[in-house]
């Protein structure tokens, strides 16, 4: 035998292990996010999906916890209702959930995007970050 057939070769799998079946609840919001993804790779096009409006029982909710797993990256937002976003294994489909002063959840939501918005600088906040960065450096440094 020569070249790649005499290599062995071992095949592990990206895919999340759900335990259970999955409900056709799930499955359909699963293949909704799929449509999505399709779309944000063809033509950039950007969607989301409210969570609460899906009104998943728990172990549906929690079975599409573990089908859109945890990716690389997770952030925090500090504010009086903080948030945390997180990418899923699936690059471009994003996991943001937003929590009040309680605790308790006021936003879950699937989106679709390269980048969600909510973790862009805003115009004025780069504008303010400009002029204290100036004011640190002081009137003797040009910025």
């Amino acid at each position: 035998m020569s070249g790649i057939e005499g290599i062995g070769i071992k095949v592990i799998s990206t895919a999340p292990q759900v335990e259970g079946t999955a409900s056709g609840s799930t499955m359909g919001i699963l293949q909704q996010i799929a449509d999505m993804l399709e779309a944000l790779a063809a033509t950039g096009a950007t969607d989301m999906i409210d969570l609460q409006d899906a009104q998943l029982a728990p172990q549906e909710y929690e079975m599409l916890r573990e089908a859109l797993a945890e990716g690389e990256v997770h952030a925090v937002i500090d504010t009086v209702e903080p948030a945390e976003v997180r990418e899923t294994i699936y690059p471009g489909v994003w996991w943001f959930t937003q929590y009040n002063v309680e605790g308790d959840i006021v936003a879950d939501i699937i989106e679709v995007t390269a980048l969600p918005e909510v973790l862009k600088a805003h115009a004025d906040d780069v504008a303010d970050g400009l002029a204290r960065l100036k004011e640190f450096l002081g009137p003797a440094t040009s910025v």
